[in-house]
């Protein structure tokens, strides 16, 4: 049940890939990447910290972040910035609803169906930690911005 729940939640944000604009996968496509790396060193901390449990060992762990980093997170920011790039106050409120709902709701339902279970962290700092990536990469693709407007006053 846990393996086909990390499959689905891995292919599924994928569909609606289709449906995002080319021009916008390629702006946003950097700042995705830089979110998933953020999350991905908080996996990797997670182990030597206890911050959470996956059964099933290290190779289920692995399976675990990838299916979360690569499927909905990697998504769902690309989503987030076609929608709330460019209006901080929509982007901020967007991902405090999001940030609020992965932390406290749907972490509840992945611990109820045995996908990960915390240890040391709690929901709380999930919701703090995703809360300061979406800073870390707003501002990150802030950077890129301003550095295309330069670079294209230049040519």
């Amino acid at each position: 049940m846990a393996n086909l729940f990390r499959i689905t939640q891995l292919i599924l944000p994928w569909i609606s890939i289709v449906f995002y604009p080319r021009r916008s996968l390629i702006r946003y496509l950097p700042v995705a990447i830089l979110a998933a790396m953020l999350v991905g060193g908080m996996c990797t901390l997670a182990a030597p910290y206890k911050w959470w449990r996956v059964e099933g060992g290290l190779r289920t762990k692995i399976f675990n972040d990838f299916s979360f980093i690569m499927g909905p997170f990697f998504i769902g920011t690309l989503w987030i910035f076609y929608f709330t790039f460019a209006q901080f106050k929509r982007y901020f409120i967007t991902n405090l609803i999001f940030d609020g709902f992965f932390a406290f709701i749907f972490s509840a339902v992945l611990e109820k169906l045995n996908i990960f279970k915390l240890v040391t962290f709690k929901r709380t700092y999930i919701f703090f930690s995703f809360l300061s990536f979406s800073f870390i990469i707003y501002g990150f693709e802030l950077l890129l911005n301003k550095r295309g407007q330069i670079l294209s006053l230049k040519k």
